[in-house]
């Protein structure tokens, strides 16, 4: 089978986990074009994966890269002066597109933006993607036993995160 079957294979087959990854990584749901580099940088460098883990987890670590990558070159550009950022558009959720996210849902978004990254990811792969340990140890080239205990502190972190933000929501109405 040639390369690019194999890639075809693999994005009909994950990209939508790619996709779902990158928007919970990047906080951001326009990740279309992140997803399509995944997958170019997947078919460029097939000759490295020869089977040493699953396609998926091997995809992962491309996507994770990648959203690494994209938030370097936001912190760049956020350093340049406003001119030349005037033709970029935001990335800034809209007000229609937050009011559309269930309360739920955009309490958990916004305490998983607020963790550290370690945090972040491992919250992503192991609580969200439902990743194993030694999955997740494999994309972030840990120990298993780091993740375990990452992934403790991380669920700790991010309740304790959601107390705070109910807490202030009640002060606020009060």
């Amino acid at each position: 089978m040639d390369k690019n079957n194999i890639i075809e294979q693999w994005f009909l087959r994950y990209s939508d986990d790619i996709y779902k990854f990158l928007v919970y990584y990047t906080g951001n749901k326009d990740v279309e074009d992140l997803v399509q580099d995944v997958f170019l940088k997947a078919l460029r460098s097939l000759e490295t994966f020869e089977g040493r883990s699953q396609p998926k987890t091997w995809l992962l670590t491309i996507a994770r890269h990648t959203a690494i990558d994209f938030a370097r070159k936001q912190r760049f550009r956020n350093w340049l002066p406003d001119k030349w950022l005037a033709k970029v558009q935001s990335e800034e959720k809209t007000p229609e597109e937050i009011l559309h996210l269930h309360d739920e849902q955009q309490a958990l978004y916004h305490a998983l933006r607020q963790m550290k990254p370690t945090y972040r990811e491992v919250l992503i792969l192991r609580g969200i993607k439902g990743l194993s340990s030694k999955e997740t140890a494999e994309i972030l080239d840990w120990s298993e036993s780091k993740v375990n205990v990452t992934m403790h502190r991380a669920m700790k972190a991010v309740k304790e995160q959601l107390l705070q933000e109910r807490k202030g929501m009640v002060g606020d109405a009060i």
